[in-house]
């Protein structure tokens, strides 16, 4: 084995366990939706604000994370941080008013805020730059894998544990993945001999790119909207607009997160041989946030049978988190986890204020007489021509 193979197995895996649980949080709420609703009688604006708590929460620490991580490495940060998810985890089990779930819910987004941009520090620490679009990818399945289960398992095992039990257990793995962490190899932090002051003064520079701006508009709209949709409005969609039951729109949400990790594994073991040949990763990245729209447009009305067009839209997502590496790629190394994790805190506000916004929306559509899929097909219209906006932004090329 070579001493390159052997870093590969000794780092990613340990910072994919984190993020296979993260997107697995992420997207849970989508199939508990019914019962959360039930037990705690809250309205489809209650629940968009209970579970974008998460985002909120995930995207507010994204540019102290940036410090954290280039100040004090990827490992001792997301360690940390892991167990403070396993505190949420704990606490959105015993919950039982709208309020302590939506802190718990925030916890464990505050927790696992640092899953994804660890890994990315990690990678651009001990990888060269051709490897990290690959890299990026391979963690991405581990996310992929997480959302899977937060669908047809956890689906399978309400009946026998509750959605009290899978938050308990979920706990459980979070800490054991966090001593799991502490295990990996770390390196010195060139952030280290910045000054707190200086630091600031990057990051201000960084949302003071033109090329940052770029891409931020996309993440929070595209991005941060298809994250709104996979983890909470998906299912009450296919319930409400296409008459499934709750079993077959968990199959779909199945179906969606299968796709978008086949997605992740072609980016994965492909993305190098496509560069070679001509294809780069922005060729990727924009053909794939090009086809999520035609997805979504797809799906608002009704062109295809479901189970065909959620899948391709996971799937055309799925190219959507090139962003990141390419992103920081226009940046010094030792300044990737500011970067990442000011992209991230773009995203992540916009999921928060979609997955909020698209229950609010719902209800006032339909407070108005409006008859509720009329309601879902108006707010999912609505956010379809912000994307495209967005989009035709990101086209437009930026000097740098």
């Amino acid at each position: 084995m070579t001493d390159s193979l052997r870093l590969w197995f000794r780092l990613v895996p340990a910072y994919a366990a984190g993020y296979f649980l993260s997107y697995g949080l992420r997207s849970v709420n989508a199939v508990i939706a019914p019962e959360l609703m039930e037990e705690v009688h809250i309205t489809a604006a209650g629940l968009g604000l209970l579970t974008s708590a998460y985002f909120l929460a995930f995207g507010l620490f994204q540019l102290p994370l940036g410090l954290l991580l280039d100040r004090f490495g990827p490992r001792r940060v997301e360690s940390a941080l892991l167990l403070v998810a396993a505190a949420g985890c704990g606490l959105f089990a015993v919950g039982t008013s709208l309020e302590v779930l939506a802190v718990g819910r925030a916890l464990i987004g505050l927790g696992v805020s640092a899953c994804l941009m660890a890994g990315f520090k990690a990678f651009s620490q001990w990888f060269p730059t051709e490897r990290q679009a690959s890299l990026t990818a391979t963690i991405m399945v581990a996310g992929g894998l997480g959302a899977l289960t937060a669908s047809v398992p956890v689906e399978a095992a309400l009946p026998l544990v509750g959605w009290r039990g899978v938050f308990l257990v979920v706990a459980v793995l979070l800490v054991l993945t966090a001593g799991f962490l502490m295990t990996v190899p770390d390196q010195a932090i060139v952030g280290q001999r910045e000054s707190f002051t200086r630091q600031l003064r990057t990051l201000a520079g960084i949302y003071g790119n033109r090329n940052f701006w770029r891409f931020a508009p996309q993440g929070a709209l595209t991005v941060g909207g298809y994250m709104a949709v996979q983890g909470l409005w998906a299912v009450p969609w296919l319930i409400e607009v296409n008459g499934a039951s709750r079993a077959d729109a968990a199959g779909v949400l199945f179906l969606l997160s299968l796709a978008m990790l086949a997605g992740f594994l072609f980016v994965a073991t492909c993305s190098g041989w496509l560069g070679r040949h001509g294809v780069s990763p922005m060729v990727l990245l924009t053909t794939g946030m090009g086809l999520s729209l035609v997805a979504e447009l797809a799906i608002i009305r009704g062109m295809a049978p479901a189970v065909w067009l959620w899948p391709m839209l996971g799937l055309s997502f799925s190219l959507g988190n090139i962003a990141y590496s390419q992103l920081a790629a226009s940046f010094p190394v030792a300044l990737s986890g500011r970067v990442n994790t000011a992209l991230n805190l773009v995203v992540f506000v916009g999921a928060f204020v979609l997955q909020w916004g698209i229950g609010a929306a719902v209800d006032a559509f339909t407070g108005s007489g409006m008859l509720r899929s009329d309601a879902f097909h108006m707010t999912f219209s609505i956010l379809l021509a912000a994307q495209v906006l967005a989009f035709v932004w990101f086209l437009v090329p930026t000097k740098r």
